[in-house]
């Protein structure tokens, strides 16, 4: 039988409860169908802070790398505010992308049917809604040097971020933008700032020679971030696959997650380069919502995020591509009966809890 690794990374907030629906279909999958998960269990975050001092230990670090794929639930909570930069919650998942090497981030904003009425949008502006934004993740603001706080004397203090980035950050980025596109509408629109950036003016350069020299065959077009967060409020429904940098790609995934009504809804996968010899990714899945701490603990959470995170699992690490539509046809199906945690509560449906969620998710797949 085939063994399949899974590593767990709860996290703080919500995302234990979160997690805890993925472990229900975990298990069903491995009683029902032999699936062969065998998974194993960290700290990230606060709670690892507070066991370890730090937001994510070597030892687990050493699992993460070891999987065949790490599912990441949610990090940070105001208990952890005052805690030291570089081993506050965050620094976790930061480390997780950049020793992995998790420099393809994709993250899908779908509108499901049911839910239509539930975006702060007109219906027929967000109704059938399918974007995969895709979004560079090892590279740019977030990791560029110098980055540092400097003293300037008479009170005054100066901010450094340093925005970098070089081709082949952008080739590699772009070309998983076009090969996703080729499955899609195969359509890819490039956001950077190279009005006002010479990395936005690089980026605009090496997209456009990557898309001559091989996806020539996919449509391409650019377009300013800022003008990007424009139009994904104006017509969202205009885009395929969005690529773009990492700190533009952390705004506008987080504008196009709150078109479809709420974040609680949205998975993302987060990919390395494939191995030479095995052809296999590292990866990493994560719900796009936080930590929710003025929830957590109260069995109100919204765990599709995390579960549709699974499904992308199946997808992209372990080629199950049946059950992961099989998932996701379960969670589309479970919210035309109208079940609704409170997040993305209407009139007329049946508010549930976190548990009564996933459990009707699993016995939407489960059939």
């Amino acid at each position: 039988m085939t063994t399949r690794s899974l590593f767990l990374l709860p996290g703080d907030g919500i995302g234990p409860e979160a997690m805890a629906e993925v472990r229900k279909i975990i298990a069903h999958m491995n009683d029902a169908d032999s699936a062969g998960f065998v998974t194993d269990e960290g700290l990230v975050g606060g709670s690892a802070y507070d066991a370890h001092g730090q937001a994510i230990s070597d030892a687990d670090m050493d699992k993460a790398m070891a999987a065949d794929a790490v599912l990441f639930g949610a990090v940070g909570g105001p208990k952890w505010d005052a805690v030291p930069y570089e081993v506050r919650p965050e620094a976790g998942l930061l480390r997780l992308r950049k020793d992995m090497e998790l420099f393809a981030n994709l993250r899908p904003a779908i509108c499901y049917p049911a839910l239509a009425n539930s975006s702060s949008l007109k219906q027929d502006v967000i109704e059938g809604l399918d974007i995969l934004i895709v979004r560079e993740l090892t590279g740019g603001v977030y990791f560029g040097e110098p980055k540092e706080i400097i003293d300037l004397g008479n009170g005054q203090k100066r901010g450094i971020d340093t925005q970098v980035y070089d081709t082949y950050e952008i080739d590699r980025i772009s070309a998983v933008a076009f090969e996703l596109a080729r499955t899609r509408r195969n359509e890819v629109c490039s956001m950077e700032k190279r009005n006002v950036m010479k990395s936005g003016v690089l980026w605009n350069e090496v997209v456009t020679a990557t898309h001559k020299a091989r996806f020539s065959d996919v449509k391409l077009s650019h377009m300013l971030a800022d003008a990007g967060g424009m139009q994904l409020v104006r017509w969202p429904k205009q885009f395929d696959v969005i690529v773009t940098d990492n700190l533009f790609g952390d705004m506008l995934s987080d504008i196009a997650a709150m078109l479809t009504g709420s974040l609680g809804m949205l998975p993302s996968a987060s990919l390395g380069a494939p191995d030479a010899k095995t052809g296999k990714r590292k990866a990493l899945y994560e719900p796009v919502h936080g930590s929710a701490p003025d929830i957590a603990g109260q069995g109100i959470a919204n765990p599709i995020a995390m579960i549709a995170s699974f499904a992308m699992c199946l997808r992209y690490s372990f080629n199950m591509v049946a059950e992961a539509d099989r998932l996701e046809a379960a969670i589309a199906a479970v919210l035309d009966k109208g079940l609704r945690t409170g997040d993305i509560m209407s009139d007329g449906c049946q508010k549930i809890t976190t548990a009564e969620m996933g459990d009707a998710i699993l016995a939407a797949y489960a059939g």
